[in-house]
Order: structure tokens, then C-alpha cells, then sequence
């Protein structure tokens, strides 16, 4: 046996025991990678050449130094994807003939050890690890077969290159990109490697022009990576000669000039173009036409006027992607961009288009992402959509101007994702056809003349997380099949995505709860401009990437059909939607009970239900929702006491204003307000003396009640002042994720502890210290969770972090959780004082 090949047979703990490949003398070549090994040790004959155990998940390090020390006559060695940490031990005594070193994707620490730069080694990847230090001091000895060097996803911070860098004059594919470098890049040193293919630099803090040197001597290059930096300036005329490259990235950085036309233009191989957040003006190039190769073309971000040139695809155009978002263009969408017929995905969002979207634009057979959201773009959907195909995912025009009804065709669109259609004029129904669309995740009509019922056949979306219907003309009964769904989501469908939350907190004077956006190419501060942030009093921005909030199957997590006529009652299965998170109702002619279900909701954070006919008690159970931040029940017909539990209690009285029977905290007293009345006819009034004796008894009952909590009082604040305090001072880490408009922005804040028992807090120290968790206190808010600024009894200053999911943990574990954060010493991280449990959740 010469070859053993175990990849990917679920082999689990431990390697095989030695004795298994002690009886293989001859074996030259062991794949054992896309397992779970975790440990075990390997003893190999001076045959074996090749060793693969990548994708498992191994973590003791003596085990590499081992399997380097036995195999002398090793070529090729991988451990990447494994979980090793602590330094890197390595002698080269017994790989002198080692070709192959993979290490890439686990966790090692401290400096790079100048004997790992093997004179015989071809490929060293160290990617994605902790390796620290200054990349100018690292030997790279004579290298002088070294081909490709990967050490991206470090912290080599530096201002220099190491000159032994220059022996290694063999490389065809270097990444030095996310380790820290800046200063300038050393255009003198680099344009030494004549063979060098793949280049990048990205993600890096390098500043000034990009050297002419590197396009001196780019014969060979065929992918320049110099994204994410500051860099200034154009791509020199040198690059024109750079006849092999196939993709250029110079996305975010500060690059201005002419240099697409005066260079990119010429170059006749390139493929994929990208040039996004740059400075670059003046009209889209039309010579850029010139790279027929051209697959990608990324310009969005860019302060672009004008019109878009008509001449960009022909019938031989090879073009996938056009992205043009978040410029100053204007005039109508050429209908010749109809010609690119291998066009998949057309983004022109955020500009001034006008017009109708050409007939052959929605016929290409490829396209699956048309995005147009923020334009003045006129006309109607037409009727053919899908029907010759339905590789459509992800239809977004929202905020244009949009007419005509919703074509029926639209059910034939099988792969539809992503429909925002919000913002616009639309009349007409809700095609039923919807519920025809099994992969559907978002959908969005909100704030248009839409008018019907809403269909119970979107109850047959198994994998629709958000329905946004506000602001229409929508009659009828809510459909209780829209709870259908809760439970078969498969996670996953519209993962990676980017997009804005644009969450509205104005109260019942805003439309709807807010929208989800589509963020590509956007620059955050032309959507801060956008009119729809400043639609409401206030306003938050929440970015990032799409992701679910659970792990296995979920459910709807934002529902908002607020602002329109629909009538009867509020279904009671819509408490089982547990992973609900927005659910508003406001503004309808909704009647009946509020379901006694809505208990379940434990993960809604926004609950509208205003400006209904709903009747009957506010149901007791929703003091059991902790993550509840936003209540509005006003204007309703609603009786009795509001329930004391949870947070009930805590919002403003606006909240519950014009409900003619309501009464108790934050409203007037039952007992004082008249709710209350007496069961017995008045008698006489008591003797003048009888009721001073009461008067006298009650009085000194109070003085005592008084005393006795005085004394409780001090006697905590003397046991919390004998309670050694560990504070300290520290700015938060991090960037924060949300943004509010017309406050400063707020904080994302990490929490550590110390070696100290944690205080118990209670949820009542937490209401009382945070003003009952009110929009006052709050500082910051993220995907995980919100920040508030409180002041506890003893006067201490504090964050508390409200945690908005549901870990699922036990006591033990969160401890454990918390107690190996409170080990990580950094001065970004702050002190956690205590913790306090409310149900299954935590702050």
C-alpha cells in the first residue's frame, strides 16, 4: 500500500492506532482531511511524502512538531483548518526537503520563527492565523523556489518590507493583504517579481499613488488586489502594458482621474473590473466597451454623471454584472442594455433614472438580480415576467414611482427571493401567486394603493421571514394561514446578502415600522440623506449582512400590515411565530381580544397594536416578554388594569392613551381614576375621634415602615461600599452598526468581568436604573442586542447589555461563558459586574 485515502469518512476523537500504519511500510501518501479527528498521535516510515489532515478539528500542536520530526523525507504537509493555538514550534532538521506547507485557518500566535523560511519550500500558507509581529524583521533566507506566499488575516503591522523578500524572485502568487501594512506601497521591490501572477494588498492602510513600477514589469499578472486602502490618485500609464491581467480591484480607496479610460480601457484580457467607494467623476466611459473580456463591471459609489451609455453591450458582449448604484446618473435605462444576453445581475439603484425599464431588460434569459431601488423610474411590471423563465431571485425597486397592478405571471418567478416593490404607485391586489414561490424570504409592498385582501396562499411561503404590507388600502381579515409557516423556514436562503434596516421609532406618527433595504454599493451617508430615514421623529440604521436569527428551522421574524382597513379579529395562532420580532397591527379597524397567544412571542421587540376597535383586558402574558422595547396599544377600547409583570409598566403613557377603560401604571390609579366603585351604600361619617385615632395609628405606621426601609437602605449601601471594586475607565471597541439620526452615534460595546463573585442583580434594580429601559438611556444597539447607560443605587455608572436572542443555554455554561470573557485582558474591554436571568434570557 502506497496510498491511503480516509477524506471524508466521518472519522471522529482520534487517529487510527499507529499500529495501523506501522504495518504500511511503503506508504508514500495519507489523506486523512475532512474529519473530526481531534487528537492521537502518527508514526510514519521515511516513505511517506505526502500528509493531509486539513478540515479537522486538532488542536494540540505536539502533534505537528511530531509528525515534522518522524517524516524526513516529507514534500507536502497540511494542517490548515484545524483549531491549533500558542506559538509555532518548528526545526527544519528533518523537512529539508519539505515543498508544501499549509497551516492556514487555525489559531497560532506570536511571531512567524525565521526557520520556517525552508530553502526547498514552493507554497507557505500562514493565512487567516494570529502570527503578530513586524513583517520588516521576518528572513525569508534565499526562498529562492518559493512560488506562492499566502500570510493575509494577521497582524503584521509595519511600515516596511524585508529585504530578504527580494530573493524570492520565483513568486507567482503573493497575498499580504489584512496584516496592518501602511505607508506607501514599495512599488521598487514588488516590481522585481516579473513572474508574479497574483498580487494583493488589500485591506491594508497604504497611502499615496499606486508605484508605476508594479506595471513595468506586469507581463505575467493576471489579478491586482489593492482594494481597502487610502490610496490616491489613478492607476499609472505604465499598466497599459499589463496585457494579461484579468481582474483589477480598486474599491475602496480615494482614487480620482481619468485613468479608466486611459488605461483600464486598453487593457484587452481583463474580466473583472471593480472600482467601487473611489472619487472618481465625470461620465461613465464608453471606451471601456473596448475590454470585450469584460464580465464584471463595478463603478458604483463614484460621483458618475450623466446618462448611462448606450453602447455598453452588443450581441457579443460578454458582460454578467453591470453595477452602476449610488451615483449622480440620470436620463432612461438604455433598452440596448437588453442586448447583453448573458447579463445576470443589473444594479443602477440610488441615481436619478427616469423612465420606463425596457421590455427586453426584463426578457434577458440569465437576469436574476434587478435592483433600481431610489430612482424616479416610471411604467409598469410587465405581464411576460417569468414566463419564459424563472431565473429571477431578487426583484427590488422599491422608492421609485412605479404604476399598474402586480402582474399574476409574477407566481412563475419559482426562484424569487428578495421582492421589494415598496414606495411606489401600485394599484390593484395581491397576486395569490406568491404563495407559489417556495425559496420567497422577503416581501415588501409597502406604502403603495394596493387594495383586496391579503392572500391566505402567502401562508404557503415556507421560507418568508418578512411581510411588509403598510400603508395601503388592504381590506379583510388578517389570514390565519400566515402562522402556518412557523417552523418550516429552512435557514440559509438569503444569507450574505447586504442590507439597511431603516427602523423607525417615531411612534404611531411614522408609517409602518420601517423598511428592509438592499445595501450594495450604497455610501452610509447617502442613505442618511435618503427622505425615507427622516420620514419619522427618530430613526435608526441598522447594516450588515443577511443572516436568520435561528439555527434550525424559524419563522417570520418582521410582520407589518399597519395603515390600512383590514377588520375582524387578530388571530390567535399568530402567538406560535415565537421567532417574531416586529409584529405591527397599528392603524387598522382590527376588533375583539388581544390574543392571550402573544404570551409566546419571546422574541418581539416592537408590538404596535394602536389605533384599532380592540377590546377587553390587556392579556396578563405579555409581561412575560423581557425583550419588549416597544409597546403602542392607544386608541382602542381596551378595560381594566394594566398587568404590573415585566415591562408593562414601564412605557410612557402615550402608549396606552385613548383607551377610555384602561387604567393603572403608567395611567391614573383603578382605585382613584373611578374605575373602582363601592359595593355599599355610604353610611353616616364616622365620630370626629375615631377617625383621629386611625389618622394617629396610620401616621405612626408609616413612620416606622419608613424607618425600617431607611435602615435596609444603608445597610446595603455599607455592605456594597465593603465590596472591593475593580473600575476602570475604558473606550469601547469596536464600530458600531447602527446609526441614529439628529443623536450621536451610539456605541458597540464588549463586556469582560474579573476575578470577583458576579453581583445577582434583579430585573427590578434593571427597570429602575435604566428609567425601565427607555429610548433616554439607550446608547447603542447591534445584531445581538441593546446597550443602556444606567446608574445602579450605589451610584455606579454602568452599560447593560440587554441580549436580544434567545441562547438556549443553562446557568452553568453562560457563567462559564462569561467568566472565560472576563480572562481576555484588552483595554477595549470593559468590566461585567453582574448578570440577572428573566426566564430563558439574559442581560
Amino acid at each position: 500500500l502506497e496510498t491511503l485515502d480516509l477524506s471524508s469518512n466521518a472519522i471522529s476523537n482520534h487517529l487510527p492506532a499507529q499500529s495501523f500504519f506501522s504495518a504500511c511500510n511503503r506508504l508514500a501518501s495519507v489523506n486523512l482531511s475532512r474529519n473530526s479527528i481531534s487528537g492521537g498521535s502518527l508514526m510514519f516510515g521515511p516513505s511517506l511524502l505526502q500528509l493531509d489532515l486539513s478540515r479537522n478539528q486538532i488542536s494540540n500542536s505536539a502533534l505537528l512538531n511530531y509528525s515534522l520530526s518522524t517524516c524526513q523525507n516529507l514534500k507536502l504537509l497540511n494542517f490548515s483548518d484545524n483549531k491549533f493555538t500558542g506559538t509555532l514550534g518548528f526545526s527544519p532538521l528533518y523537512c529539508k526537503n519539505l515543498i508544501v506547507l499549509d497551516l492556514s485557518c487555525n489559531l497560532f500566535s506570536g511571531s512567524i520563527p525565521p526557520s520556517l523560511m525552508l530553502n526547498s519550500l514552493e507554497l507557505l500558507d500562514l493565512s487567516h492565523n494570529n502570527f503578530s509581529g513586524k513583517f520588516s524583521t521576518l528572513n525569508f533566507g534565499q526562498c529562492s523556489n518559493l512560488t506562492q506566499l499566502s500570510l493575509s488575516h494577521n497582524t503584521l503591522s509595519d511600515s516596511g518590507f524585508p529585504v530578504s523578500l527580494r530573493n524570492c524572485h520565483l513568486l507567482e502568487a503573493l497575498d499580504l493583504s489584512h496584516i496592518g501594512l501602511q505607508g506607501k506601497i514599495p512599488g521598487g521591490l514588488l516590481g522585481n517579481f516579473i513572474k508574479l501572477k497574483r498580487l494583493s494588498l488589500a485591506f491594508n492602510l497604504f497611502t499615496g499613488e499606486i508605484p508605476p513600477e508594479l506595471g513595468q514589469a506586469c507581463g505575467a499578472l493576471e489579478e491586482l488586489d489593492l482594494s481597502s486602502n487610502k490610496l490616491t490618485g489613478g492607476l499609472p500609464s505604465a499598466f497599459t502594458s499589463c496585457s494579461s491581467l484579468q481582474l483589477l480591484n480598486l474599491g475602496n480607496n480615494l482614487l480620482s482621474g481619468d485613468f479608466l479610460s486611459a488605461v483600464v480601457s486598453s487593457l484587452p484580457n481583463l474580466r473583472y473590473l471593480y472600482v467601487p467607494y473611489n472619487n472618481i467623476s465625470g461620465s461613465v466611459p464608453l471606451s471601456l466597451t473596448n475590454c470585450t473580456q469584460l464580465q464584471v463591471l463595478d463603478l458604483g459609489s463614484n460621483a458618475f454623471k450623466g446618462s448611462i451609455p448606450p453602447g455598453f453591450c452588443s450581441s457579443t458582449s460578454a458582460l454578467e454584472k453591470i453595477l452602476l448604484a449610488n451615483n449622480y446618473l440620470a436620463g432612461s435605462v438604455p433598452m440596448e442594455l437588453g442586448n447583453c444576453k448573458n447579463l445576470r445581475t443589473l444594479d443602477l439603484s440610488f441615481n436619478g433614472l427616469n423612465g420606463p425599464i425596457p421590455i427586453n431588460i426584463w426578457n434577458l434569459p440569465y437576469l436574476s438580480e434587478l435592483v433600481m431601488w431610489a430612482n424616479n423610474i416610471t411604467g409598469e411590471i410587465p405581464e411576460s415576467i417569468c414566463l419564459s423563465g424563472g431565473n429571477l431571485e431578487t426583484l427590488i425597486l422599491n422608492n421609485n414611482l412605479i404604476s399598474g397592478s402586480i402582474p399574476q405571471s409574477i407566481g412563475k418567478c419559482t426562484n424569487m427571493i428578495w421582492v421589494s416593490l415598496s414606495g411606489n404607485k401600485l394599484t390593484g391586489e395581491i397576486p395569490s401567486g406568491f404563495g407559489d414561490l417556495p425559496k420567497l424570504a422577503i416581501l415588501q409592498l409597502g406604502n403603495n394603493s394596493l387594495t383586496g385582501q391579503i392572500p391566505p396562499e402567502l401562508g404557503k411561503c415556507r421560507s418568508l421571514i418578512w411581510l411588509d404590507l403598510n400603508s395601503n388600502d388592504i381590506s379583510g381579515a388578517l389570514p390565519p394561514e400566515l402562522a402556518n409557516q412557523a417552523g418550516l423556514v429552512m435557514p440559509g436562503g438569503v444569507s450574505g446578502k447586504k442590507f439597511a434596516f431603516v427602523r423607525n421609532e417615531g411612534g404611531t406618527a411614522c408609517r409602518g415600522a420601517g423598511g428592509l433595504v438592499e445595501f450594495e454599493g450604497i455610501r452610509p451617508e447617502r442613505l442618511e440623506s435618503f427622505p425615507m430615514v427622516h420620514s419619522c421623529s427618530s430613526t435608526r440604521i441598522y447594516s450588515g449582512m443577511t443572516v436568520y436569527t435561528f439555527t434550525n428551522n424559524g419563522s417570520m421574524i418582521y410582520l407589518d400590515v399597519s395603515y390600512n382597513n383590514l377588520s375582524g379579529s387578530i388571530p390567535e395562532n399568530f402567538g406560535t411565530m415565537s421567532y417574531l420580532q416586529v409584529l405591527n397591527l397599528g392603524h387598522n379597524k382590527l376588533s375583539g381580544n388581544i390574543p392571550e397567544s402573544f404570551g409566546s412571542l419571546k422574541a418581539i421587540g416592537v408590538l404596535d397594536l394602536s389605533h384599532n376597535n380592540l377590546q377587553g383586558y390587556l392579556p396578563g402574558s405579555l409581561g412575560t416578554l423581557s425583550f419588549l422595547s416597544d409597546l403602542d396599544v392607544s386608541n382602542n377600547n381596551l378595560t381594566g388594569s394594566i398587568p404590573t409583570g415585566g415591562q408593562l409598566t414601564t412605557f410612557p403613557a402615550s402608549r396606552y392613551d385613548n383607551n377610555s377603560g384602561l387604567c393603572g401604571v403608567p395611567l391614573p390609579s383603578c382605585a382613584t381614576g373611578g374605575h373602582l366603585t363601592s359595593l355599599h351604600p355610604r353610611n353616616k361619617k364616622p365620630p370626629v375621634a375615631v377617625v383621629m385615632v386611625v389618622g394617629i395609628t396610620f401616621f405612626l405606621l408609616c413612620i416606622l415602615g419608613l424607618t425600617l426601609a431607611l435602615y435596609r437602605v444603608k445597610k446595603n449601601q455599607l455592605k456594597e461600599e465593603m465590596r472591593e471594586k475593580y473600575v476602570e475607565s475604558l473606550p469601547t471597541s469596536g464600530s458600531s452598526i447602527w446609526k441614529l439620526s439628529s443623536v450621536p452615534e451610539p456605541l458597540s460595546i464588549n463586556i469582560a468581568t474579573f476575578e470577583k463573585p458576579l453581583r445577582k442583580l434583579t430585573f427590578a434594580h434593571l427597570l429602575e436604573a435604566t428609567n425601565g429601559f427607555s429610548a433616554e438611556s439607550l446608547i447603542g444597539s447591534g445584531g445581538f442586542g441593546e446597550v443602556y447607560k444606567a446608574q445602579l443605587r450605589d451610584g455606579c455608572v454602568v452599560a447593560i447589555k440587554k441580549l436580544i436572542h434567545i441562547t438556549g443555554q443553562g446557568d452553568r455554561e453562560f457563567m462559564a461563558e462569561m467568566e472565560t470573557i472576563g480572562k481576555i485582558k484588552h483595554r477595549n474591554l470593559v468590566p461585567l459586574l453582574g448578570y440577572c436571568k428573566v426566564g430563558e434570557e439574559r442581560l
